[in-house]
């Protein structure tokens, strides 16, 4: 079943387009991977998606209902939650970054999802109450994912989960959503790094603000274009 569809989508800022006629589509419980260089439309595509930026041609739905002209925060209540590449603020404690996922949802609800999200990370629960400006950056990615959890949303969209990360945590990271994966999560991940390839379902190539290849995480994987241009290998 379609989750989240796309057609035609253009966008940008101002009066500078970087998308143009976007196609895309992301069925429920599906890993799709946004794959492309700096500046080639993959974080614009995502803000557009969750409404931080507008969609100036094209339609965007969710389970088939329109979203385009909602704000953020509706877009958010029907169950997209997103992820940018800092995701967290450093300013707040831990326990407050969570919080402020759940912003929605009662107090009970988000001491009773959070139980769960300690459990899973537990070096979070350990240190709950500092800033998160104490944590490395490694943590902080974690702390970004239990922070989008909290909500438990109908569809995941991260922007570069590993930007700024050792190979070590990046690894954590793949770990980290192959469970989410495994409890149903429905996730569009725009990335660079090959090793979410091992996550995807499917995924696009985008390129100067347009879907240049689609294919499954197979045939992106035996791209001869994919792998140079955007891995080096």
């Amino acid at each position: 079943m379609t989750l989240l569809s796309l057609q035609g989508v253009e966008s940008g800022y101002g009066p500078m387009q970087v998308l143009w006629g976007i196609d895309l589509e992301v069925n429920r419980g599906e890993t799709v991977i946004l794959l492309g260089a700096n500046s080639a439309g993959k974080t614009t595509l995502l803000r557009t998606i969750i409404g931080l930026l507008p969609c100036t041609k094209g339609s965007i739905a969710l389970e088939g209902e329109p979203i385009a002209s909602l704000p953020p925060d509706q877009r958010i209540r029907r169950g997209i939650a997103f992820m940018s590449e800092l995701g967290v603020f450093p300013s707040l404690t831990i326990e407050e970054n969570i919080r402020l996922g759940g912003y929605f949802l009662s107090s009970s609800e988000v001491r009773r999802r959070s139980a769960r999200l300690y459990d899973l990370f537990p070096a979070l629960a350990e240190r709950k109450r500092e800033p998160a400006s104490s944590l490395s950056g490694g943590q902080r990615k974690m702390l970004g994912i239990a922070k989008v959890l909290v909500s438990e949303p109908k569809l995941l969209l991260m922007d570069e989960p590993s930007s700024g990360l050792a190979p070590v945590f990046v690894k954590q990271v793949v770990e980290v959503l192959r469970k989410a994966i495994t409890g149903g999560m429905t996730l569009l991940i725009a990335e660079q790094n090959v090793a979410f390839l091992a996550l995807a379902d499917r995924g696009y190539l985008i390129d100067g603000g347009r879907v240049r290849l689609t294919g499954t995480r197979a045939e992106l994987e035996a791209s001869d274009a994919v792998h140079e241009a955007y891995f080096g290998l």
